[in-house]
């Protein structure tokens, strides 16, 4: 496979994020519905919008959000919370109001978290002498050329 990408690595944690909001809910054992399921008739559903619903998840795409989840063990708890919540698409606001910092931080650590998974994904290991911004700069250089 080609080396990974910072968009390859945001596309797969999204994606990740689909599979599990779309997997069924996990509902308590020992209770059941003792009522019959009632079917409506045609008359019922005149005027009613058709319910669309999208396909349950295949065993791959399954595979591959849990192989996305494990990315996260390699960043801090924080750093990890923030890239599962914006893989979730949730605004940068709330996300600087949970977390407790400015958006400019959440960017930068943000940009971090993606360029350290591109980097262990591509079979280096980010030393801790490195700054951000240096992990940063050689990630985005190399997608650049």
């Amino acid at each position: 496979m080609a080396e990974w990408t910072p968009t390859m690595v945001e596309d797969r944690l999204e994606s990740a994020a689909d599979v599990f909001r779309s997997l069924p809910e996990v509902k308590p054992q020992g209770y059941f519905n003792a009522w019959p399921e009632y079917f409506h008739s045609f008359a019922d559903q005149v005027g009613q919008e058709p319910l669309m619903r999208r396909p349950k998840p295949g065993p791959r795409d399954i595979t591959q959000a849990e192989d996305a989840l494990l990315w996260l063990r390699w960043l801090d708890p924080a750093d990890a919370r923030l890239l599962w919540l914006r893989a979730n698409r949730k605004p940068w606001k709330p996300i600087c109001w949970e977390l407790g910092i400015s958006r400019a931080t959440a960017n930068r650590r943000w940009q971090y978290g993606i360029a350290v998974i591109v980097w262990r994904l591509n079979g280096k290991v980010v030393s801790g002498k490195r700054s951000m911004e240096h992990v940063i700069a050689v990630v985005s250089e190399r997608r650049l050329s």
